[in-house]
């Protein structure tokens, strides 16, 4: 991580911490927004949850931040996948999530990093357009691929990944907040299912140290 963007990190992550308590968190806690079933005991050799059964990577087409479109089975092939479903108006779990990845990027080697893919597919198309996802990306990590669509093509995205659409609660004065689910999704390279889950508590040495095992070392979740 250049300076620049490791001061941007430390910042927000500072300012998540101060707002606490206080800070609204609607990222989706709710048993709907939950994926079909964990498994606690197994995959001993990893940090993340076990993902049971394993989520497939859907085979859809959605908006990258230049406005082109991403084929999101097709082009993040060959590569271990992170993805997360949130939003950028997300007041604390969807940053921390993203700057924990971030982090873990940069505490890996550097050829073991290139080998990484993280995807967030926005759960809030109607504010967050390509320009939006963009500049809210940048403040994390540059490398994050953002993506976006109708709300048509969003709830038929979560719907593959598993989970409910998306709900919103009204804040009041127009403003809104975005219920959804809150964990990042591990895809391995080879069948593209993710058997790995990340909630929101987890750091950025848990996700390099599972990264490290999946692409160095080539152990698979069961």
């Amino acid at each position: 991580m250049d300076g620049q963007r490791s001061f941007r990190v430390a910042v927000l992550l500072f300012a998540l911490a101060l707002a606490g308590a206080s800070a609204l968190s609607a990222c989706g806690s709710g048993k709907d927004n939950q994926p079909a079933k964990l498994d606690f005991s197994a995959a001993p050799a990893f940090r993340g949850v076990r993902q049971v059964p394993p989520i497939e990577m859907p085979d859809l087409t959605l908006t990258d931040p230049e406005g082109l479109p991403f084929r999101l089975r097709e082009q993040t092939a060959e590569k271990v996948t992170l993805l997360y479903l949130g939003y950028t108006h997300c007041p604390d779990v969807c940053p921390t999530h993203m700057a924990q990845v971030a982090r873990a990027l940069d505490e890996l080697p550097a050829n073991t990093a290139l080998r990484v893919s993280v995807v967030f597919i926005t759960t809030d198309p109607e504010r967050d357009t390509p320009e939006v996802l963009r500049n809210w990306l940048d403040l994390l990590d540059e490398r994050v691929v953002g993506l976006t669509g109708t709300r048509e093509e969003i709830n038929r995205a979560q719907g593959l990944l598993g989970v409910n659409p998306a709900s919103r609660t009204d804040l009041g004065g127009g403003n809104y907040a975005v219920n959804h689910a809150a964990f990042v999704m591990a895809f391995t390279p080879e069948d593209q299912k993710a058997r790995l889950v990340y909630p929101a508590d987890m750091s950025s040495g848990d996700y390099a140290a599972d990264l490290r095992a999946l692409i160095e070392e080539r152990i698979r979740p069961s």
